[in-house]
């Protein structure tokens, strides 16, 4: 099975903090062939008139990035949101710093995660956790990382992963390992490439011009039948252009569609 080919709109952020910002960006990106994104970091637009919007674009939402707190304390409201545009997964970017570090920290945030990905799951939803690189790091007291606690203590009924390639690969851990131990438990890859320069420092980079096997993760990808690969860029866009970035990333995806 091939991945469906998306676009995480982190990397357009600063190109839908309103209503006309958002259909406008969504109207370049159809006439690029994108048929479906990821929200995250969209301005104050009633999900209504996202939904509109999308819906003007012939544009599907396969996961979002949202903020844990709002998780818990209002996440009726955040379901009733998502279900208005149409979207099954409900994605966190990063948890807060208290939420890390040590193995008591990590535990709380499974427990709580836990409960809501229980109440997800009622609603025909998941939740989606989106990995960086420090939670390959070691913890302060115990001989693991989060992510073998993420791996390993956590329901896969009620947890699953956005794992980031980049992220992964930038922390020292092999990409294609991590997609084979979340296997059955990821809707969206994020493909993410990044260069080190002579100075050591990392420099985010459009997809196929870094140092991350991205053909050999969508190979693994398709065999192991996960739905979505979305684009995702922090930073460091070609030339400061964020749009010119994602249309080299998103030739780089067709290509390896062909």
């Amino acid at each position: 099975m091939k991945p469906v080919m998306g676009i995480q709109l982190y990397t357009l952020r600063d190109f839908i903090q309103t209503a006309e910002d958002f259909d406008k960006t969504l109207e370049r990106l159809e006439k690029m062939g994108v048929k479906d994104v990821q929200i995250s970091a969209i301005g104050d637009i009633p999900a209504e008139t996202q939904a509109e919007i999308l819906k003007k674009h012939g544009m599907s939402v396969c996961v979002t990035h949202k903020g844990l707190d709002r998780m818990l304390t209002d996440l009726d409201s955040m379901i009733d949101e998502h279900k208005a545009i149409g979207c099954d997964a409900m994605g966190i970017g990063a948890p807060p710093e208290n939420c890390r570090g040590n193995s008591g920290n990590v535990r709380r945030f499974i427990e709580n995660a836990g409960k809501i990905g229980a109440k997800l799951k009622e609603n025909g939803m998941t939740f989606n956790y989106h990995n960086h690189s420090f939670e390959f790091n070691r913890l302060d007291d115990m001989a693991c990382s989060m992510m073998d606690m993420l791996l390993e203590e956590t329901d896969p009924e009620t947890f699953n992963f956005i794992p980031d390639l980049a992220w992964v690969h930038y922390a020292g851990a092999d990409p294609l390992e991590i997609l084979k131990k979340m296997k059955g438990r990821v809707k969206v890859i994020h493909f993410k490439d990044y260069i080190i320069d002579n100075n050591k420092e990392r420099h985010f980079v459009s997809l196929g011009k870094g140092i991350v096997d991205l053909r050999a993760c969508y190979e693994l990808a398709c065999e192991l039948e996960m739905p979505y690969i979305v684009y995702e860029q922090d930073n460091d866009w070609t030339d400061n252009d964020p749009f010119k970035a994602t249309e080299e990333s998103w030739e780089y995806l067709q290509s390896l569609i062909k």
